[in-house]
């Protein structure tokens, strides 16, 4: 493997306009790579630190600071080691910081360094990047959660829940997975349209209409699914995700869209109502992030008929993992990596996560790039499913396509993950 010779880094915009960070790193034979990473609206307390300026610039967004970690700390201490040595690599970047969190060199900065640390290896390997992360085994492709309506802290509306997504499953191809998905996003527009509702879209690619209620927005998605000529329950079934940290609050959960005051009982009431109702395959963060035992008592609940995610529970940090576990709390993951900061741990996480049988997701964030990192890396570790948006927007939509030419090169050793 050749050795790194030049580490660098530049501002670029996220999907909602706001800078990020991208690294670039290139190697003795001539590889070049580049990474970006993306940024967080709903964000859990306990992820890692997002470093930005808090100046002038960008109403105080800018990540000069993240750049400038790149162009000198981290080129001092990479130019001359291997890309392949990522775990290595990793650790001294977590050292130069020094701290929990990432707080003093920033999250965004060592990963978009980590990211392009591994896409430079698997390219200077002539191996796409899913292959050199997951070897010869990497060859599932995962059932999609398509976002089709915003709310919460992602739209501008009076919805509660943040994300209501369709989870296309009795087909046989990821291909097809995203066809049904694309044929239901069009007739729920012209249902929404229809209905003389907004169109327009949230953060994530999907509709921001004004609605009444949780179930007011889940009876047009059953209306989407069969007027595009799909069975809820059989075909297609629903996913939501709560953001419940978003509206809690000393114990009392406040949905203000629907002027109520829960507690997490009274919540888990709710989730068995709809349950009760809707063909609901998962609930991700259907409780707050610190309340553990609303969490035990939720799972309880339901754990054995749907999908319980821990997102802002876990914050892909193994240690709130395996806390989750001992006190049994959910029974799967959301992965995202700038919620932690480098690659390796993102592994280490999703490692643990399997080998305790718990079902793995990873995601995208609501400021995405169009980067298409974690499309391969679904593949590369196998995982059951991906959250990358709805599919409108070039941003998510470039993780869909990446996924579509991934299951191409596989061919008749793809496999489709069936739920």
């Amino acid at each position: 493997m050749p050795h790194i010779t030049h580490v660098s880094a530049r501002e670029i915009l996220d999907s909602r306009g706001r800078p990020t960070v991208e690294a670039q790193v290139n190697l003795a034979d001539g590889t070049l790579s580049v990474a970006s990473v993306p940024s967080g609206a709903s964000t859990g307390t306990h992820e890692a630190h997002e470093l930005r300026d808090n100046d002038h610039r960008y109403h105080g967004k800018g990540v000069l600071k993240a750049v400038h970690t790149i162009n000198t700390t981290f080129a001092k201490a990479l130019i001359g080691k291997k890309a392949e040595d990522q775990a290595h690599l990793d650790a001294l970047l977590i050292d130069l910081d020094g701290t929990p969190n990432k707080s003093k060199l920033g999250a965004n900065a060592i990963l978009a360094t980590s990211l392009a640390l591994a896409r430079a290896a698997a390219a200077s390997y002539g191996l796409p990047l899913y292959r050199y992360l997951g070897g010869t085994n990497a060859r599932t492709l995962p059932t999609p959660l398509i976002n089709v309506i915003n709310g919460g802290a992602h739209a501008d509306n009076n919805l509660d829940i943040q994300e209501f997504m369709l989870v296309p499953i009795a087909q046989e191809t990821f291909a097809d997975k995203i066809r049904a998905g694309a044929e239901i996003y069009e007739s729920l527009k012209v249902l929404l349209k229809d209905a003389g509702l907004s169109t327009s879209v949230g953060d994530e690619g999907g509709f921001a209409p004004q609605l009444s209620s949780t179930k007011a927005a889940l009876d047009f998605l059953m209306r989407a699914i069969e007027k595009a000529g799909y069975t809820p329950g059989e075909d297609i079934f629903l996913a939501l995700d709560v953001a419940a940290s978003e509206f809690h609050n000393k114990g009392i959960y406040h949905l203000k869209g629907e002027d109520k005051k829960l507690s997490a009982h009274e919540l888990i009431d709710h989730y068995k109502d709809l349950a009760g109702t809707y063909p609901l395959f998962s609930i991700e963060d259907g409780l707050a992030e610190d309340d553990w035992e609303g969490w035990v008592s939720l799972t309880d609940a339901l754990g054995d008929e749907m999908q319980l995610v821990g997102d802002d529970l876990f914050v892909t940090h193994t240690h709130r993992l395996l806390k989750g576990i001992e006190e049994g709390c959910a029974n799967a993951i959301l992965i995202k990596p700038n919620q932690v900061g480098t690659l390796t741990e993102t592994l280490e996480t999703i490692e643990v996560a399997q080998k305790t049988g718990f079902e793995v997701i990873i995601s995208h964030r609501s400021g995405e790039t169009e980067d298409t990192f974690i499309a391969d890396l679904a593949v590369a570790k196998n995982c059951t499913q991906i959250k990358t948006g709805s599919t409108a927007r070039t941003d998510r939509v470039s993780k869909y396509n990446r996924l579509l030419k991934i299951e191409q090169d596989l061919g008749d050793s793809a496999e489709s993950y069936f739920i």
